[in-house]
């Protein structure tokens, strides 16, 4: 588990139709080999070693002090870009060209808070279903020693993507 240079890593919103264009598990393979950009929010958090198979994505990152809350431990907001991100992905893998998704709602449960020496920490989003309007995910965020630290899930509305944008 290599951490890459966090200056190989381009930054970006990958162009609608180019989404539309490719699978969903193709593009998000891409974005994990950096041939897309990685989206903005992924700069607080700063993920590595990441995979992808339809309906399931792992990556890893390091919670820092950087991401502290005022009473000492690292802000829930953090778990819930990786949390969120996961799942979302998850979803975004299992779905065919031409067709996007939206977050919905989603639900987290804090489990055991992190610091910034709680080390690399696994997020593992996993797909409950898939169907044509709704997709169903969870996701868990674990410490090197497999304790789960949070979990989540999620709805998100499945739609197509509009031609020509």
């Amino acid at each position: 588990m290599d951490k890459p240079a966090a200056a190989n890593v381009e930054y970006g919103v990958a162009p609608t139709h180019v989404m539309a264009s490719m699978s969903g598990l193709d593009f998000v393979r891409a974005m994990f080999e950096g041939k897309l950009p990685s989206p903005p929010i992924m700069q607080n958090v700063e993920p590595f070693d990441s995979t992808a198979e339809k309906g399931h994505v792992v990556f890893y990152s390091v919670p820092g002090f950087r991401h502290y809350n005022p009473i000492g431990s690292v802000h829930g907001g953090y778990a819930a870009i990786l949390l969120d991100s996961a799942m979302g992905l998850a979803v975004h893998s299992a779905l065919p060209a031409g067709t996007g998704y939206t977050t919905l709602e989603f639900k987290i449960s804090f489990i055991k808070g992190m610091t910034k020496d709680t080390g690399p920490v696994r997020t593992e989003g996993k797909t409950l279903n898939v169907g044509r309007r709704a997709a169903t995910a969870e996701a868990r965020i674990t410490d090197a020693n497999g304790r789960l630290l949070a979990h989540a899930t999620t709805t998100c509305l499945v739609f197509e993507i509009p031609r020509g944008t």
